[in-house]
C-alpha cells in the first residue's frame, strides 16, 4: 500500500520539523550530486535553516562565483553589485599578498631559492643580517637585566647579612652585661640553686 500525501503546510512540533528538514536536506544535495554527474550540469545549492545554518554544494567543475557570473549574464540580472566587487578585489588582493608573504618566509628559512637571482638573494642575506643584529641586541639586553637583577639582589643579601651581623653583636653584649649566676639563680626552682657549704653535724657528735 502507497504512502499518503503528506499536506504542504509548515510543521508545527519543532522535532519533527528538524527531522525533515534534515531529511529532505540531505535528499536534495544528493539531487544535485547526481545530476552534476549525470548530466554534466553545473549546479550552485545553498540552503539556510530557520536558525540560520547554512548548508550548500557546488560542482566540482565550478564555484559559486562562476555561477553567479552565468545567472547574470542569461537573467540580466545583477546579484554581484559593485560593493561585492570591490569586496572580491580586495579578497583577492589580501589573498595574493598572503601568498607573497608566504614566499618570502620560505626563501627566509632558506627553501625554494635555486630561482633567485643574485640581487634578490642579497636582499634576503641583508635582511636576514638585519634580524640577527636585532636579535642579538635583544640578547644583551636581557642579560644586562638579569645580571643588574642579580647584582641587586646581592646586595640586598649583603645588607641582610649585615643587620644580622649586628643584631648578633647586639645579643651577645647584653649577654654580657647580665650577671648569669644571678640571673639563673633567679629564675630556677630553690631545688636546683647552688647551696653553701654546710659542716658535717654528725662529724660533731
Amino acid at each position: 500500500m502507497g504512502r499518503g500525501k503528506i499536506e504542504i503546510k509548515r510543521i508545527e512540533n519543532s522535532t519533527n520539523r528538524q527531522v525533515t528538514y534534515t531529511k529532505r536536506r540531505n535528499g536534495i544535495i544528493k539531487k544535485a550530486k547526481e545530476i552534476t554527474v549525470l548530466c554534466d550540469a553545473k549546479v550552485s545549492l545553498i540552503i539556510f535553516s530557520s536558525s540560520g545554518k547554512m548548508q550548500q554544494y557546488c560542482s566540482p567543475s565550478t564555484t559559486l562565483v562562476d555561477i553567479l557570473d552565468n545567472y547574470h549574464k542569461q537573467s540580466g540580472k545583477r546579484l554581484w553589485d559593485a560593493k561585492h566587487e570591490n569586496l572580491r578585489n580586495e579578497l583577492d588582493r589580501i589573498k595574493k599578498e598572503n601568498d607573497n608573504m608566504q614566499i618570502e618566509l620560505r626563501h627566509l628559512n632558506g627553501e625554494d631559492i635555486t630561482s633567485l637571482n643574485h640581487r634578490e638573494l642579497m636582499a634576503i642575506e641583508d635582511a636576514l643580517d638585519k634580524g640577527l643584529a636585532s636579535i642579538r641586541d635583544k640578547e644583551v639586553e636581557v642579560i644586562n637585566n638579569i645580571r643588574e637583577n642579580g647584582e641587586m639582589l646581592e646586595e640586598e643579601h649583603k645588607q641582610l647579612r649585615y643587620r644580622l651581623h649586628q643584631k648578633e653583636i647586639e645579643l651577645e653584649e647584653k649577654v654580657r652585661e647580665m650577671d648569669i649566676n644571678g640571673y639563673y639563680n633567679s629564675h630556677m626552682p630553690f631545688a636546683f640553686r647552688v647551696q653553701p657549704n654546710q659542716p658535717n653535724l654528725q662529724e660533731r657528735i
